[in-house]
């Protein structure tokens, strides 16, 4: 199954967001215990692509996609941003950058999601979960 959800850039859309997630973890029947880790790492990833992607520029768009297959549930989030390189992200558990607000959201949804992708410069973030067999 594939479904995709189009919003402005505007964090008053993360409420669509949410029930568009909710909508798809009840028909795939998601155990409790792994919604929880989809919705907060797919609310982060839509936040951070509205922020720092599209810089909230409510005329610019985000692209949520789901897909599925017997053994994982997947989300892709494709802003309109230049991107940037992910690998430069700071590490948010290092002492020297625990003040920092730069580089927390890619490692929660990193710690939460079994599987991170970026693609398209990094403004296409692609996120794995593993369902129970």
């Amino acid at each position: 199954m594939k479904k995709e959800l189009r919003f402005s850039a505007d964090l008053n859309n993360l409420d669509r967001v949410e029930k568009f997630v909710n909508s798809i973890l009840e028909f795939e029947e998601v155990d409790e215990r792994l919604y929880g880790n989809i919705i907060i790492a797919v609310t982060e990833g839509v936040t951070n692509a509205v922020v720092h992607g599209n810089r909230s520029d409510a005329l610019k768009e985000v692209q949520l996609q789901y897909n599925s297959s017997d053994t994982a549930i997947e989300f892709r989030i494709k802003d309109q941003g230049k991107g940037f390189n992910h690998k430069d992200i700071p590490d948010p558990t290092l002492p020297e950058n625990v003040k920092k607000l730069d580089g927390r959201g890619v490692f929660l949804i990193s710690s939460l999601a079994d599987q991170i992708k970026f693609h398209e410069n990094g403004s296409l973030l692609e996120m794995q979960f593993h369902l129970a067999i």
